[in-house]
């Protein structure tokens, strides 16, 4: 008689996890899409109103106290301000968690789309403990800045886990040459670096968080000038991609991918723009950093484009899942 083989305790759990179906993890990742940007956002808030010691310790939000209380040296909208902010992080937590439980439950197993939805967790979990250590640090610029970056970054996996939704776990297929994807992999960390320039001039600026914290000792006239510098640097390989995409006759929804990305990045330039010329104004900052997120947002989806894993399987199917596609027509073979 065969033996039966023994499952670990974590295959046992999570085997009684329910199949909520590729629609309702489609709907859970955009959701979680959409928190990632906001709290991006509300973050903004917090610093432009002056409130990010609002709450003067973490976890807590006063010594001895989880909630606002009256206090006779911050003001009580500046601590709603930063203890709603903590709220909705904790709302973003579970609706990482769901992603993570929904994925693990969902047959059959995609193992790309749980690691993602664990680095999601992960990451927002540990969102948490910087924002913690920021309070904790009194706002100090390198705190703040990194704080913003981490969301960059969590707005980034958030949508490619929204696009495994959609697709299968196939190899690879590069529906474009392998050079070209290398072009917008060099942007994407053109992105990057004008996303920590970004904070280094915000770190020089007059929006600190709260009025008594410390800026960055550099002159920001210089921050911002090599800042637009990275963005002309950034929309030059966008017009080289045009080309590149042109010359391979790139597939339309690759085209789409970048006239969204395209237009974002000119709204965000033109959003920096008259925020310079303006003094820096407080919504124009919230914004900006609106903009941020939704040109990471952009960028993702194009990376996403440029590459085919086939459709996103109904039932499983291990012989097909084990077969690799054949290229066809207009599609570059890929290793990766």
């Amino acid at each position: 008689m065969r033996a039966v083989p023994q499952r670990d305790a974590f295959s046992r759990v999570t085997d009684r996890l329910p199949d909520v179906g590729s629609r309702v993890m489609r709907l859970l990742f955009l959701v979680n899409l959409i928190c990632q940007t906001v709290i991006a956002v509300t973050g903004s808030v917090v610093r432009v109103t002056g409130s990010g010691l609002g709450c003067e310790s973490w976890p807590e939000c006063h010594p001895g106290s989880m909630v606002p209380v009256p206090h006779p040296e911050l003001n009580a909208i500046t601590q709603w301000i930063e203890f709603g902010n903590r709220l909705l992080s904790v709302g973003i937590g579970l609706v990482a968690l769901l992603c993570l439980l929904g994925a693990l439950g969902l047959r059959p197993r995609r193992p790309r789309m749980i690691r993602l939805a664990l680095v999601t967790l992960g990451g927002t979990l540990l969102q948490g403990l910087i924002g913690g250590i920021t309070v904790w640090m009194d706002l100090r610029w390198w705190t703040v800045a990194t704080h913003l970056l981490v969301s960059m970054g969590l707005v980034w996996t958030a949508g490619l886990l929204l696009r495994t939704a959609g697709e299968g776990d196939r190899e690879a297929r590069l529906l474009v040459p392998a050079s070209i994807r290398n072009l917008v992999g060099t942007a994407v960390g053109v992105l990057g670096a004008l996303l920590i320039m970004g904070t280094l001039v915000t770190a020089a600026g007059p929006h600190a968080g709260d009025a008594n914290t410390p800026r960055l000792q550099l002159p920001i006239d210089v921050l911002a000038q090599v800042h637009a510098e990275l963005l002309f640097l950034f929309l030059g390989m966008l017009v080289a991609l045009a080309f590149a995409f042109r010359a391979v006759e790139a597939p339309a929804r690759a085209w789409r991918g970048y006239w969204w990305l395209l237009g974002v990045v000119l709204a965000q330039g033109a959003i920096g723009m008259v925020q310079y010329w303006t003094g820096v104004p407080e919504v124009l900052v919230t914004l900006h950093v609106l903009g941020a997120a939704l040109v990471v947002v952009a960028c993702a989806w194009l990376w996403t484009t440029l590459r085919d894993r086939g459709p996103a399987p109904a039932v499983f199917d291990a012989a097909r899942q084990n077969t690799k596609p054949t290229t066809r027509r207009g599609e570059f073979a890929s290793t990766s």
